[in-house]
């Protein structure tokens, strides 16, 4: 996938945010908390972190240009260290995935509130 296309998916997902932090970073929310993180445009190869669960951590860091997160890999955090290491369709279910973890973190009272 592209780096619009990712972006086009994740702000598709329910409740989901966009800001740009430490620079140009592109930060995917919901609720206030991180779900994925992209590199800027212009950065080259441009890179995707996202959330996973500790059974997918430990199968996606096992796959060519995917490693642990930097900073985040104790939380269960992938870097794609280039955006076309996972299939499109692959890469959509790891992301939809990634927003139902953080997601599921929220309280009852804002997933209500982002209709989750």
């Amino acid at each position: 996938m592209r780096h619009a296309e990712i972006e086009k998916f994740c702000l598709s997902l329910p409740g989901a945010t966009l800001s740009i932090q430490w620079g140009a970073d592109r930060v995917y929310k919901v609720g206030g908390k991180m779900f994925a993180v992209m590199g800027p445009l212009e950065m080259k190869p441009q890179t995707l972190s996202f959330k996973t669960a500790p059974d997918s951590f430990a199968i996606l860091t096992k796959q060519k240009d995917i490693i642990p997160a930097p900073y985040l890999a104790r939380a269960q955090w992938v870097n794609l260290q280039k955006l076309d290491a996972l299939s499109s369709k692959e890469l959509k279910a790891y992301l939809t995935r990634a927003h139902a973890i953080v997601a599921g973190g929220l309280t009852k009272k804002k997933r209500a509130e982002l209709g989750i």
